[in-house]
């Protein structure tokens, strides 16, 4: 029988729709019989599925077209400052994630902070964050998938499994496999997900420490000058524009439910992940830029463009491997983050109950088969361009809250014991939202104005639905 729901002391004084779940009653609906996850993950899955989810397309791809169309070789400041802001808002989800250790990330958070409208809100947006990524990551995957096999044996597929319908295909089967595969692994426990998570993320790394030793005797610094041709708007640019990748640490934040010693462990998964994965990015982009001309990296493969303009061309069979491997990785953590969080809203009613079920081996089976289902279809069929900008502003969104959502605990529940509490309050966590807001204004209007019919779509879906079968509205009955 599912544990009682509670809410916070200010509860009753609040409109249905915005009562506050207190952090106690969020760790007792993840005991649930029907909904628990096992806790099997260490401090070094935690590092290596964040790394694992940000060192992945973004790298490989964004990095060059950051460069060549948002930065110039400043695209080295855009990662430090897209770093810099994620480490600020790392420290704000740390201090969240070792209070409140279940699944749902920063909709769990904003459940406990500010109600649960925006609660729903928030895990609506990253819901699309995901979804779009995934399905986004699964054709870039197919593509590259296709240039190693023409690369390394010859072997070229054909068009009509190889693109969706609108590019003169049938299905783009590749994509759909991979994204079956996926589901396979995830349905079994995520303890074998983060074995092969770290195993992929080791053989990433050693490429891209090749891609730093072959390129850096090479660098020549007339390729960094112009070193701001965009001005700063432009660093902005190409920081926001990098926030596609750091989606990473709200995958870590999300597997609070499964880590063993969530409150040591998950603020150095969190942190940890984003300080390497800044680091990685800062120095690839560095040698890229200064081997070769910023304006020849806006294509699919920068890192091969790139070392092949210094004759180590030979490394670009190497490098379409590894981009096959990190889009692999990166795929496998940001569908796992998806499954997370709608398990979390779907164990607190806003979405139907039944997906929240999970198998023997404690993994939600009814969620990814579904998830699945839906995202091999779009990879399947449809065809993704220019989705990053959308994608960016709901982790933006997010990433304001949760830092907006640590400061108003403080007040609301000062005496809480905080295993991790968040250094400088309250200026980390208003530098953080100084920060989100400041790259999300280089968004076009475009983009804002899909984030608001996204929203409003939201608005309707929790009026119709969520508000009438909420947990916490039903005053905890399950």
């Amino acid at each position: 029988m599912a544990a009682p729901t509670q809410v916070g002391p200010s509860a009753t004084r609040r409109p249905t729709a915005f009562r506050v779940r207190s952090t106690d009653a969020s760790i007792a609906s993840a005991a649930t019989t029907d909904g628990a996850l096992k806790r099997t993950l260490g401090r070094t899955d935690l590092i290596a599925m964040g790394v694992g989810t940000i060192v992945g397309a973004g790298i490989f791809v964004t990095t060059g077209v950051a460069a060549a169309t948002k930065a110039g070789p400043s695209i080295v400041l855009s990662f430090l400052l897209a770093g810099a802001i994620c480490v600020l808002v790392a420290l704000c989800y740390s201090e969240l994630a070792a209070m409140t250790p279940v699944s749902g990330s920063a909709y769990t958070y904003t459940y406990s902070t500010m109600g649960e409208v925006p609660a729903f809100l928030v895990g609506w947006n990253l819901l699309l964050e995901y979804a779009v990524a995934t399905a986004a990551i699964a054709i870039g995957w197919s593509g590259l998938f296709g240039a190693a096999l023409k690369s390394l044996f010859s072997v070229t597929l054909p068009k009509a499994i190889s693109a969706g319908p609108s590019d003169g295909g049938v299905v783009n089967l590749p994509a759909v496999v991979i994204v079956g595969l996926i589901v396979a692994v995830l349905v079994f426990e995520v303890k074998i997900a983060a074995a092969v998570v770290k195993t992929l993320v080791a053989l990433t790394v050693a490429v891209l420490i090749v891609v730093i030793a072959v390129g850096a005797p090479h660098v020549h610094a007339g390729n960094w000058a112009p070193f701001m041709p965009f001005g700063v708007n432009g660093i902005a640019g190409g920081a926001a524009m990098a926030f596609f990748a750091y989606l990473g640490f709200d995958v870590v934040a999300t597997s609070a439910e499964e880590t063993r010693n969530p409150r040591r462990d998950m603020p150095w998964g969190i942190i940890g992940s984003v300080v390497i994965a800044t680091l990685l990015y800062i120095a690839v982009s560095a040698v890229l830029t200064g081997v070769a001309p910023y304006s020849s990296l806006n294509n699919s493969a920068p890192v091969a463009t790139a070392l092949a303009a210094i004759g180590a061309g030979w490394i670009g069979k190497v490098i379409l491997v590894a981009s096959v491997i990190a889009l692999t990785k990166g795929l496998l953590m940001v569908f796992y983050g998806q499954t997370r969080l709608l398990f979390a809203m779907s164990r607190d009613g806003l979405v139907p109950k039944a997906l929240c079920r999970t198998s023997s081996r404690g993994a939600p089976v009814r969620l990814s088969l579904l998830l699945g289902t839906v995202i091999a279809v779009v990879a399947g069929l449809t065809p993704i361009d220019t989705v990053a900008e959308l994608v960016n502003i709901g982790a933006l969104f997010a990433f304001l809250i949760v830092a907006l959502g640590v400061m108003i605990l403080r007040r609301t529940d000062p005496d809480r014991p905080r295993p991790f509490r968040t250094p400088l309050m309250p200026v980390v966590p208003i530098v953080a939202i100084a920060g989100c807001i400041w790259l999300a204004t280089t968004f076009e209007t475009l983009t804002w104005l899909r984030f608001v019919i996204w929203s409003a779509v939201g608005v309707v879906l929790y009026l119709t639905y969520g508000r009438r079968h909420s947990v916490v509205a039903a005053g905890g009955a399950a």
